[in-house]
């Protein structure tokens, strides 16, 4: 067989799957971590990626009919899911994992005593790359199976990895984290009243933007990571180089094609170099809100909504208008539920730090927004519900 074998790892946990990481980084069968779901999205990823086995939870093995191996470059295939809610399988080989840990610990200044704290999914890229990053710095992680916010005061882990819905709930509680000698915090944008709070409580945040498909974070703090190269092409696309990229979608040349280009990776993501080279990622591609004529990047605005004192969160809707093309309303938690803030009242916030006709034109106040497992919003849903 050409290639090496690919293991599917069932709602990965503990350390049997830290065992499997290791030995796929040593060149043993690659590792598929399954999220936990439906049994018909768990059929679908294994009908789509096609592993040669399935790992359950107690270890036991099962093989699977019709496998394709693995690059035997390939030590990870990570799955993520597109618009259309198919799986696509991102191939991560062990030298691009071990790149991105190395570069990582040497941009934290890690030392021979320094351990990760692991409460991300396994199932996701930023939690695998815990693993990664441990096994890099030859320390063994703390493991974490269910995000506790309280529990993070008592680890004696010196780094850990957060999205901002954790970090948000640790501030919340007021609990204690500055025995962290940095906090990396990604998967979704943070917001920057929740970056003011969390540094005001000495918390060393260190924001990183990153994907899947480079192996988890690699520019942090708007500076790319030893080994890594941003550039914004005509269409403000943010394209990604160097040696943390993934070899492409597994059985699927045709992504592979259009999204890897001479070495690169062209992202979705819309972005600008500050003066100082730092890159500042406006938003998605294809959730650019044409309203008047003029394209309004949700991502811009939603961070400034986020800086106002009586908004928790926020975000930019584009609902069809027959006058705007489509009218920007904005999707707010309030801060503080007795005092909500008024449309009248984060217009002129908006139109003190960006162009005017970018203020939303309709205010929505919700309780709460949807999550996805990875602790995004759940964009979708919310632009499903307030086009309804």
């Amino acid at each position: 067989m050409d290639g090496r074998p690919l293991h599917a790892h069932l709602s990965p946990l503990g350390d049997r799957f830290v065992a499997a990481v290791a030995d796929a980084m040593a060149g043993g069968p690659a590792v598929l971590p399954v999220p936990p779901g439906p049994q018909s999205m768990v059929a679908a990823v294994l009908a789509e990626l096609r592993p040669h086995a399935v790992v359950a939870p107690d270890g036991g093995i099962d093989a699977r009919p019709d496998p394709v191996p693995c690059p035997a470059e390939v030590a990870a295939v990570v799955p993520t899911s597109g618009s259309t809610g198919v799986p696509k399988g991102v191939e991560l080989p062990a030298a691009a994992l071990a790149w991105s840990a190395s570069a990582t610990l040497d941009r934290l200044e890690a030392g021979p005593r320094d351990r990760w704290l692991c409460c991300l999914p396994l199932y996701h890229v930023g939690g695998l790359q815990v693993l990664v990053r441990s096994l890099v710095a030859q320390t063994t992680p703390v493991m974490s199976e269910r995000f506790d916010p309280g529990a993070l005061a008592g680890t004696d882990a010196t780094f850990v990895a957060l999205v901002p819905t954790m970090l948000h709930r640790v501030i919340r509680d007021a609990v204690d984290i500055r025995q962290f000698k940095a906090v990396l915090l990604g998967g979704a944008g943070a917001p920057p009243a929740l970056l003011d709070a969390a540094r005001a409580a000495g918390v060393n945040v260190v924001v990183t933007y990153g994907m899947t498909e480079t192996c988890g974070g690699c520019v942090y703090d708007g500076s790319p990571l030893r080994g890594v190269r941003v550039e914004i092409d005509g269409d403000q696309r943010v394209h990604i180089h160097g040696r943390v990229l993934a070899r492409g979608y597994r059985l699927r040349p045709d992504l592979t094609r259009a999204a890897f280009h001479h070495g690169a990776l062209r992202t979705d993501d819309i972005g600008r170099l500050a003066a100082d080279g730092r890159l500042e990622v406006l938003g998605r591609a294809d959730e650019v809100i044409i309203s008047g004529g003029k394209n309004i990047h949700p991502q811009r605005v939603e961070a400034i909504l986020a800086g106002h004192p009586a908004v928790r969160e926020a975000v930019l809707v584009g609902v069809p208008d027959p006058e705007w093309g489509d009218r920007v309303v904005a999707v707010v938690v309030p801060a503080h539920g007795t005092d909500p803030p008024t449309l009248e009242a984060l217009r002129r916030h908006v139109g003190e730090q960006a162009e005017a006709w970018a203020a939303p034109r309709e205010l929505r106040l919700v309780d709460d927004l949807p999550r996805l497992p990875s602790g995004k919003v759940d964009r979708r849903t919310v632009e499903a519900t307030t086009r309804s």
